[in-house]
């Protein structure tokens, strides 16, 4: 008897879930990865931010992005597939999401920094090769690495 008066309820519950999160371009803040702990980004996040404003020629603020880390990982699972980081953002809260063993690996943050900068997914090639070189290939072959 119990789980009948229940279904109607989870039924409502996950149209209501389904129908909210095609409200927004990202997942919600709620939802991270498994494994995935709020950091305090170290000093030099703030270095590459002000790097990565300044190749692309946009302005952020690095105050309002959360920063998340699933230690001891090279990457993390997403519906997109596995990830060695990801942006998203719901309103005006950013996050950036990295898997750990990528979390000082300068491409990979200012890779998340310049989606969060651009407020998009996908990777424009004026702003993610040209500009500021923040895709594997263009950082190996910007860098020499």
């Amino acid at each position: 008897m119990l789980q009948k008066k229940l279904r109607p309820a989870l039924l409502l519950s996950a149209l209501v879930a389904l129908g909210t999160s095609c409200a927004t371009l990202a997942p919600s803040l709620s939802t991270l990865p498994l494994g995935a702990v709020a950091m305090t980004a170290p000093p030099v996040y703030q270095e590459w931010q002000r790097s990565t404003e300044s190749c692309s020629g946009l302005a952020g603020d690095f105050s309002a992005t959360k920063f998340y880390v699933v230690p001891g990982v090279n990457t993390f699972a997403t519906e997109e597939g596995p990830k060695v980081g990801l942006w998203s953002r719901e309103g005006k809260a950013n996050r950036i999401v990295l898997a750990g063993n990528y979390a000082e690996h300068e491409m990979v943050v200012r890779h998340e920094m310049l989606h969060q900068l651009l407020g998009r997914e996908g990777h424009p090639p004026e702003y993610f090769v040209n500009r500021c070189h923040l895709t594997w290939e263009s950082w190996h072959t910007a860098t020499g690495d």
